[in-house]
């Protein structure tokens, strides 16, 4: 990006939970004080009818759009959809984005400081699922006086959130567009999480999860990383990105440094990641995503989460993505369909694997563009 920033904005916190009044997870365990950081743009309407919901996905943050400052060279992580003119157009709506319970960008996580002993929580942060991140963003519209939400968009680990709303709390969902995502994981999903954690884990570093005061175990992290980018990706993508391609261009290096581009490009991407995340969050946030369940929400399996529901539903995978394929949400799609819902589904041409979602597209740009349009206009007109 280049030039200035017209659409500043600005993180936010939102504290609660104080004791004696704690959050009780779904654990059983109690936590507080919660705080929460969050962003928003656009303007409420005088009805408090155009909220949007953003939530993001596994190692996202409430940066979702805009600029900090006027020169800031990095906008938000969905800047290609939110905002003035786009998709989830900032002219019409007004957009709230939180970091979830368990992060490390502002939110109450593992890295805070836990009030009980004035050091970082640590392992003693006590285990999160999707459930838990969603009544905190509960908690967060409560406060900002938002009794029903236009829509609830994410993909992902986001997409699980929008889920876990329309089942949790149908009565405050209008609309929901799950973007890329499951019902619940997979073993194969649940597999590569674990050995992400496991090179965590395994780094000397780590220390059972007390390194705050020391060296902080930055290869495991880096791994982890590089283990979930290669699921974010498809074949695809990759070979047109890297294919065989040698760093040098001339001649295997017979050496283990990064001789192939591909490697030297994840090598890139976990040691990137390691300078904005904590280690500690990522154990945390990937298994609350492994944890999460749809059937667990209701009797009578994946349609009875959400029995009594009048979300309307736009739900959309992508035809490379092979960490949540396609049949993950055509089995969505026949659940809600089942109740009676309003249902649109579309399943995308795509060759960037899962992260798709995230890339410029302009058939989901229209798509989105275009279903909260409907929304919008029918909740104007009462319906």
């Amino acid at each position: 990006m280049s030039g200035i920033c017209a659409n500043l904005v600005s993180k936010q916190f939102f504290t609660f939970a104080e004791p004696p009044h704690e959050l009780v997870l779904e654990s059983g365990g109690r936590l507080g004080p919660v705080t929460i950081a969050y962003e928003t743009m656009g303007v409420l309407a005088p009805e408090r009818d155009n909220a949007i919901l953003v939530v993001h996905a596994l190692t996202g943050d409430s940066h979702v759009a805009g600029c900090y400052t006027a020169d800031d060279a990095r906008p938000g992580w969905w800047e290609i959809m939110v905002g003035p003119g786009k998709a989830i157009d900032t002219e019409r709506y007004f957009v709230i984005c939180a970091n979830v319970l368990g992060g490390c960008m502002g939110s109450t996580g593992p890295s805070s400081l836990n009030p009980a002993t004035g050091l970082p929580y640590g392992l003693a942060f006590p285990l999160v699922t999707i459930g838990d991140m969603v009544t905190v963003q509960k908690a967060l519209l409560d406060h900002l006086g938002i009794s029903r939400l236009l829509a609830v968009v994410g993909g992902s680990v986001g997409g699980m959130q929008v889920l876990a709303w329309c089942a949790r709390y149908p009565e405050m969902v209008r609309a929901a567009i799950p973007l890329a995502t499951t019902p619940r994981h997979s073993a194969q999903a649940i597999a590569f999480n674990e050995v992400a954690r496991q090179a965590i884990m395994a780094d000397p570093h780590w220390c059972g999860g007390d390194y705050y005061e020391g060296a902080k175990p930055d290869l495991g992290l880096a791994v982890a990383r590089m283990i979930g980018h290669i699921t974010y990706l498809s074949n695809e993508s990759m070979r047109r990105k890297f294919g065989r391609q040698l760093r040098s261009r001339e001649a295997l290096s017979f050496h283990f440094d990064a001789g192939f581009e591909v490697e030297s490009y994840l090598r890139y991407q976990g040691n990137k990641f390691v300078e904005r995340f904590d280690a500690n969050s990522f154990l945390y946030l990937t298994k609350a995503a492994d944890y999460f369940d749809l059937d667990d929400y209701a009797a009578g399996g994946l349609a009875g989460a959400f029995k009594g529901s009048c979300t309307s539903f736009l739900v959309v995978a992508f035809t490379s993505d092979w960490l949540y394929p396609t049949e993950q949400s055509r089995a969505l799609v026949q659940a809600l369909k089942r109740n009676g819902l309003d249902v649109s589904f579309c399943e995308i041409q795509s060759d960037w694997g899962h992260d798709a979602f995230l890339l410029p597209n302009e058939r989901l740009h229209t798509l989105m563009a275009a279903f909260l349009d409907r929304i919008f206009r029918e909740t104007k007109a009462g319906n």
